[in-house]
């Protein structure tokens, strides 16, 4: 994700990133019809709030990660049945939530040492094989695995290593709250989880390398090259056009 995301404000904007996750969970679990209808439109006012006041870059990033988190949510909750929120629906203020927490991840990131991103996954491993060894998460092995493909090919190992530890924190709380549930047997792969899995995290790295990889396409586009070249061809012809008329 684009550094500018941990910039602008750092501490405040991050907790009102935990106030509003914290409290929207809250509202969405207890407060029947209008909790989720109010969650949906606190979390997706303050998402659109801050897309608009973001930098070019930042705003196709923000958005981007919003449509592959949609697309996401549909896969594993609808599709999959990985997972199942407690309407058993997505909740709209789904993916603006998982950028929120991106954005948090950001700006904790920004804050913390480099050894974060080898520190969490060594402290990690052992509880990773254990719940493989007895049978109890070996969903949770898969999803470290792949955890630690992106920390060795990916180029924002600390926002990784931050988002491994959000993660699991939003998880437990979601699930402790009972807004969502996992499925202890993972359909298709004959796997077993937790009730949230150990390594969820690895997800929202996931999301991120394909963030980062459409916003660097989009740079690189020829179509984005060509578009501001037409533009200002376009001037330049009614400029002439506009001087020949005066002679």
């Amino acid at each position: 994700m684009p550094s500018s995301l941990s910039q602008g404000g750092g501490l405040f904007r991050a907790l009102i990133i935990i106030a509003v996750i914290c409290a929207g969970l809250v509202l969405d679990r207890f407060l029947e019809f209008w909790g989720q209808t109010l969650t949906n439109i606190a979390v997706w006012a303050l998402f659109l709030s801050w897309l608009r006041r973001a930098p070019p870059r930042t705003q196709v990033a923000l958005t981007a990660c919003v449509v592959y988190a949609t697309l996401g949510e549909i896969f594993l909750s609808l599709v999959w049945g990985l997972y199942e929120y407690r309407l058993g629906n997505v909740p709209l203020f789904v993916p603006p939530g998982h950028v929120l927490l991106f954005m948090l991840g950001a700006i904790i990131a920004a804050r913390v040492r480099d050894w974060i991103a080898w520190f969490v996954p060594l402290a990690a491993t052992p509880l990773v094989f254990l719940l493989f060894a007895t049978g109890a998460d070996t969903l949770g092995a898969l999803l470290f695995a792949l955890f630690l493909l992106c920390l060795v090919f990916g180029s924002a190992r600390r926002l990784y290593a931050v988002m491994f530890v959000l993660a699991l924190a939003m998880e437990v709380y979601g699930t402790w709250l009972g807004n969502w549930a996992w499925s202890l047997e993972v359909p298709w792969l004959g796997l077993t989880t937790l009730n949230p899995p150990l390594a969820a995290g690895a997800f929202y790295c996931v999301l991120d390398l394909l963030v980062v990889a459409t916003v660097n396409a989009r740079s690189r586009s020829p179509v984005r090259r060509l578009v501001p070249a037409f533009f200002q061809a376009a001037r330049l012809a009614e400029r002439s056009a506009r001087t020949a008329a005066d002679i």
